[in-house]
């Protein structure tokens, strides 16, 4: 199995992060079920073109916070999550996604008013069902 996953030399973020963060937004989104085997940390460093020690990082980070558990001799497989639990991630996901583009933002010169203003133009148009990208 591939995963849609991509990762960036260019991002602040170190890579073993960026799969991480990745993963478990592909869990979190039900996009990867329960049960679900996911690639052997070799087949994803090679997919990623990244080492092995980078990918294993990021699979015991995910195991340590209980999205993945590995069975000795079989793989690594995609926890179930309770629903309050996948309810709370996901609002974590979203919020540090908005924290990361506010902050991203501000370095580039916007003050807190004009991001304000340029996101209420964003749910108008979501609301419209428009898309500017």
């Amino acid at each position: 199995m591939k995963l849609p996953i991509v990762v960036s030399d260019d991002s602040k973020e170190p890579i073993y992060y960026q799969m991480e963060l990745q993963i478990k937004r592909l869990i979190v989104s039900g996009q990867l079920q329960a049960g679900t085997a996911l690639p052997s940390i070799r087949a994803l460093s090679h997919d990623l073109s990244c080492s092995v020690i980078t990918t294993r990082r990021a699979y015991q980070n995910l195991e340590n916070n209980g999205y993945i558990e590995t069975v000795q001799g079989k793989g690594t497989f995609v926890r179930a999550l309770e629903s309050s639990a996948q309810k709370q991630i996901r609002e974590e996901v979203v919020y540090s996604t908005f924290k990361k583009a506010i902050e991203e933002s501000k370095l580039m010169g916007y003050s807190l008013q004009e991001l304000k203003e340029i996101s209420d133009k964003v749910f108008d148009d979501l609301e419209r069902g428009g898309d500017r990208s």
